[in-house]
């Protein structure tokens, strides 16, 4: 059974389709290609929360992993080498950087997924990810369902079973602008993120493997402040892991944002044991966004709940190992409503 209409073809030529699901005053379409949330509404706001484009070619041609899930690992790991049990891995690295980054060239975020079934509110797709692709062991299936529950809330749940002992951290790359859908920066967004210590990294965005306190820095988000540090500062290129647990817990808040003008709230909730606070500061492209909106560096934010990042490498860190047997469950909710 086809879902939705068709929005495009992958280089392939395989047809990507496109679904709407509405509930509790949110509007989203979402993608087959990257299971990507492609637009995001909500009632009596005019501007789409989340950036996107309009046509399939620009989501080929920009590598920004607009509304995307990613896998089969989210963010970096040191020269894409990693071991489990004892057996060493390499998996493809993301060019130009000589790292793994976001599950490698044709992670999650480049592939086309099944839509398995979808109703007025839902959504759930499907990715059968074969052993040994992009060099990760193990053959991998993954789900993912996208949910309009409850009153402004999308809930985003994803799922995986693996048939060997292999790595999983999957997570959402939306980019959030609560004001106008991206036509101005956001660093007079509010930000809040619930957590007291913070991963710094190396020049190449590599953590070093230090956790630290966020007390006393420019990554203290822990009461809502504005992202950009002083009225008329230079906006600050974030793109770091923020430390909410030391395993995966019970579904949590770990952010809060608020528009500056608009005043829309949302509440990010999860299950996971970090979250990426990312300012957009890459984001620079010749393309056409949503209602004809040119993008811009810091024109929007992520908040991408996960499991920390370069893991296999830090043993102190919480772990992203999938063994056979086990079901790896990531939830994520945004929850949106006006001020």
């Amino acid at each position: 059974m086809d879902f939705g209409e068709v929005f495009g073809t992958t280089p392939a030529g395989e047809p990507v389709r496109r679904v709407t699901i509405r509930g509790g005053g949110l509007t989203a379409n979402i993608l087959s290609w990257g299971a990507i949330l492609q637009d995001l509404r909500l009632e009596r706001h005019d501007a789409p929360l989340t950036l996107g484009f309009e046509r399939m070619d620009d989501y080929l041609k920009f590598p920004n992993y607009f509304g995307a899930v990613i896998g089969r690992h989210a963010n970096r790991i040191r020269d894409g080498r990693f071991s489990i049990d004892g057996k060493n891995y390499a998996i493809d690295a993301e060019h130009p950087e000589k790292h793994g980054l976001h599950g490698g060239p044709d992670g999650y975020a480049r592939r086309n997924w099944t839509i398995e079934d979808s109703g007025s509110d839902f959504v759930t797709l499907s990715l059968a990810d074969p052993s040994g692709f992009m060099g990760f062991p193990g053959a991998l299936e993954a789900r993912c369902t996208y949910r309009l529950s409850g009153q402004g809330a999308l809930s985003l749940e994803l799922t995986a079973t693996a048939d060997q002992p292999t790595l999983c951290n999957l997570t959402s790359h939306a980019y959030f602008n609560l004001d106008d859908g991206g036509e101005t920066d956001t660093g007079n967004h509010q930000l809040a993120i619930f957590a007291d210590a913070y991963l710094p990294v190396d020049e190449q965005l590599i953590p070093t493997g230090e956790v630290k306190p966020v007390a006393g820095t420019e990554f203290d988000f822990r009461e809502l402040r504005n992202i950009r540090p002083m009225p008329k500062a230079d906006l600050v290129r974030y793109d770091n892991n923020f430390c909410l647990s030391a395993a995966r817990r019970e579904l949590s808040l770990a952010a809060r944002a608020r528009g500056a003008t608009s005043r829309v709230e949302m509440e990010v909730w999860t299950t996971e044991p970090g979250v990426q606070f990312y300012a957009g500061h890459y984001v620079d492209l010749d393309a056409i966004g949503l209602g004809g909106r040119r993008y811009r560096p810091f024109s929007s934010f992520c908040l991408e709940a996960q499991t920390w990042p370069d893991s296999p490498n830090h043993p102190h860190f919480p772990q992203a190992v999938l063994r056979p047997g086990e079901t790896y469950r990531h939830v994520t909710e945004f929850r949106f409503r006006r001020g």
